[in-house]
């Protein structure tokens, strides 16, 4: 049976911190858009923070659907399915926030992180809501291991030629929402850090 949690702690803990791949929904508010669901399983990129923080860092790839929409509306659900041992479910809800790899926090959260290869931010999400169910539908499956493909991949592009891929893939959501267009900003010098557009760039929306 489904049980609500105070907190993040404990089983619950030990629990997600242990699952090699975990499930990010989203979606754009309002009755229309798209649905998103986001694999994440690279290893070394998911945190609990606290009882009711978790954080991991977002790869930059194909797509920044989870981006647009958190910067949109902030709602999102994280699910862990048992794949092996007793079966089990767990969902996060909450709001997340995009800490981009250009933001101050940046760096003091990337510290605590053992695979940053490729990274274009970091997703700290306020949990306010901890499930557990059963997961008796959910199948047995065998771990093999890590394809250190998208790191990799994305390491060897280089930081510029990581930029021009966001540049092109990343400035907007499949629906036309703002995305990652972080790539064409910098901090202005300013005491209270305004963000300012480059001229030097022309704004191009990409989409996945």
């Amino acid at each position: 049976m489904g049980k609500v949690h105070e907190r993040i702690d404990g089983r619950l803990r030990a629990f997600v911190e242990a699952q090699h791949v975990f499930f990010v929904a989203t979606a754009p508010s309002g009755p229309g858009g798209s649905v998103n669901v986001s694999p994440k399983g690279v290893g070394g990129t998911f945190l609990v923070l606290d009882d009711h923080t978790v954080a991991y860092v977002d790869i930059t790839a194909s797509g920044a659907e989870t981006i647009a929409h958190l910067r949109q509306n902030g709602r999102v659900t994280l699910m862990f399915c048992a794949f092996e041992g007793p079966p089990n479910v767990v969902r996060l809800h909450g709001q997340g926030r995009v800490v981009s790899m250009y933001d101050e926090e940046f760096a003091g959260l990337a510290g605590l992180f053992g695979e940053l290869r490729g990274a274009r931010a970091i997703i700290v999400v306020d949990v306010t809501r901890i499930s557990d169910s059963c997961g008796y539908g959910v199948p047995l499956m065998d771990y093999v291991g890590e394809r250190d493909l998208l790191p990799a991949h994305m390491d060897r592009k280089g930081e510029e030629g990581r930029a021009d891929y966001r540049r092109l893939k990343n400035q907007r959501s499949i629906d036309g929402l703002p995305a990652f267009d972080d790539d064409d900003r910098e901090v202005s010098g300013t005491s209270d850090d305004i963000w300012t557009a480059r001229p030097d760039r022309e704004m191009t929306g990409g989409s996945a």
